[in-house]
Formats: C-alpha cells, structure tokens, sequence
C-alpha cells in the first residue's frame, strides 16, 4: 500500500477530529502507520472544521496538511458550497458525502465534467447516527463507509477502534452505525456491480 490521504469536512461539533484519529487507530490496530491531526478556523460550534489521516505501510514522515488528498469526507453537505471540498483530489480519488440527495440537487451536476476519474458516494450517515445513537453524529458511519469502500481498514479493527475511544453502550451503538453503514455500501456496491 501506498500512502493514503484522507481530508474530512464538517462543522465544529460534529466530531470532524475525532473521526480522523478514529480512522488512524483503526489503520494502527490493522498494523500500518497513521496520523490524524485537524485544521481550525474559529474554533466555535457550527463553523468550518478540516482533519487530516495519513496511513501507509511505512513510517510517515510529512506533517504539512493534506493538499492532495485520495479521499474527501464530507460531513456536512452544507459546506460543499461554502470551502473548496474538492480541492486537490487526486484523479481516481473518492468523495463521500453524507446525504441522500443525487449530485443535481446538490448543485454539483457537473462534479464529474471537473473531476472526471472521481467516484461519489452518497451515504445517509445522519440517518444511520439517529437511528443507531439516537443523536445526528455522522462520524463513525461516514468512516465505515469509506473503508468499506477502499480497505483502508478492517471492519473489526474500525469497530475496535470506535469502542476503544467509546466504551460502554455509546461505544455499542457506534459500533453497530459502523456496522450498518458497511453493510449498506456494500449492498450498494454489489447492486451496481
């Protein structure tokens, strides 16, 4: 594996930082080398937040942010049109947005003719949250999704990871979002196969 860069967008409170340092002890638990650090504008409740992971077979030695990134999370689908989301995506790389829309009613009809090699994913993330934790984080099933998607980490170490950093039923219910967003991406991807 070479390095894989994942740049995460949300807002301020929706647990933007957390889902990169849970995705980088995920990467740690399968036995690769990670990093996770955020990105801060105003640190308030609603505004603008980045994250940054790194994972790789190989020590990591870059500590700048992530300008190139393989993968972008978008937490908030608000924000698509407020900060450069898509900004530096490598060709081929992948986009995961929590949302139910389609790309029109997003305003990003022409995603493809600016990014022609990119792949989508829409994930109903806050729906997941709600259903699983009782609470709009979109975090955690937004994760799932994208390793279900790359293999950038397993199931089981994701899920241990998330029950590490949660322990109890919160952890619990973290864990069976993840769960249900992988196996829904998955039913995705083999409906469109």
């Amino acid at each position: 594996m070479t390095m894989f860069q994942v740049r995460i967008h949300g807002r301020g409170g929706q647990g933007v930082v957390t889902a990169a340092e849970l995705l980088s002890a995920a990467a740690f638990l399968d036995g690769r080398h990670a990093q996770a650090f955020p990105s801060f504008g105003s640190e308030r409740t609603g505004a603008p937040v980045m994250a940054f992971c790194r994972i790789d077979n190989r020590p990591i030695r870059s500590h700048e942010p992530i300008t190139t990134p393989d993968a972008v999370v978008i937490q908030d689908p608000t924000l698509l049109h407020q900060v450069d989301a898509f900004g530096g995506l490598r060709a081929g790389g992948l986009v995961v947005v929590n949302t139910g829309r389609t790309l029109d009613e997003l305003g990003l009809g022409d995603l493809h003719e600016r990014f022609p090699a990119v792949r989508v994913h829409a994930v109903r993330a806050t729906e997941l949250a709600r259903q699983h934790l009782g609470r709009p984080m979109p975090g955690v099933p937004l994760l799932a999704a994208l390793a279900a998607l790359t293999g950038i980490a397993t199931p089981a170490s994701l899920v241990a990871a998330v029950r590490e950093r949660f322990p109890g039923a919160i952890g619990e219910r973290n864990a069976s979002a993840a769960e249900a967003a992988w196996s829904a991406v998955l039913d995705e991807e083999e409906t469109h196969a």
